[in-house]
């Protein structure tokens, strides 16, 4: 597969060999999505609670006789069936989201986003993403030169310029290739790879 390296205005320089087994590869969308899926249910947290009729704060007495009123017998105000009563069956904090997922997924879903990017035209590879000063302004600007708006960037070193100089934007997301997920390059309009990360990738998820 050959990508196009641009420069800091976007205009092509020349190009890269990258490997077919992770840019070339056919895209498979329902193993995407099952793994983009079970990623963001394993970065779940278990915070709902609901309580039960034992929880559910309340008065023991029986609301009214057991027989002689026309109307269904009653135990207690707590009961599930009442309006502000208990749950049956409430989901409780310590609820468990985790999806299992292999490594063979895993590996080719992640190539199947990566190449479905290189032939979307938006995977952007650059020799280097550095910045000379931690000024947000300037990356902004440098960015913007490159028709960049929504971006995670993917380098294999960064520096303590460009972390501060990127920390501010909202739509902009510095990582090193190890903590690409593929929730974010899917999220993400465009994903800006350096020459070295790209290497990194491959030996990653080839």
């Amino acid at each position: 597969m050959e990508l196009k390296v641009v420069n800091d205005q976007g205009q092509q320089t020349a190009t890269l060999a990258a490997a077919d087994t992770v840019f070339g590869r056919e895209y498979n969308e329902a193993l995407v999505h099952q793994i983009v899926v079970a990623y963001q249910a394993n970065a779940r947290l278990g915070t709902r609670a609901q309580l039960t009729r034992e929880a559910v704060h309340h008065s023991t007495r029986k609301p009214w006789r057991q027989k002689g009123t026309g109307r269904a017998r009653a135990g207690m105000s707590s009961s599930p069936v009442w309006r502000g009563g208990g749950r049956a069956f409430p989901n409780t904090p310590d609820e468990n989201f985790t999806q299992k997922v292999n490594k063979k997924m895993m590996r080719g879903a992640m190539a199947c986003i990566l190449s479905k990017l290189a032939i979307d035209g938006r995977l952007v590879v650059v020799e280097n993403i550095d910045v000379d000063t931690p000024k947000t302004k300037n990356f902004a600007n440098k960015l913007k030169a490159m028709g960049l708006n929504s971006a995670l960037i993917i380098t294999d070193e960064i520096s303590e310029n460009l972390d501060l100089a990127s920390r501010n934007l909202k739509n902009v997301w510095v990582v090193e290739p190890r903590y690409a997920d593929p929730v974010s390059l899917v999220h993400f309009d465009s994903v800006v790879v350096t020459k070295a990360a790209i290497s990194k990738l491959e030996e990653m998820w080839g």
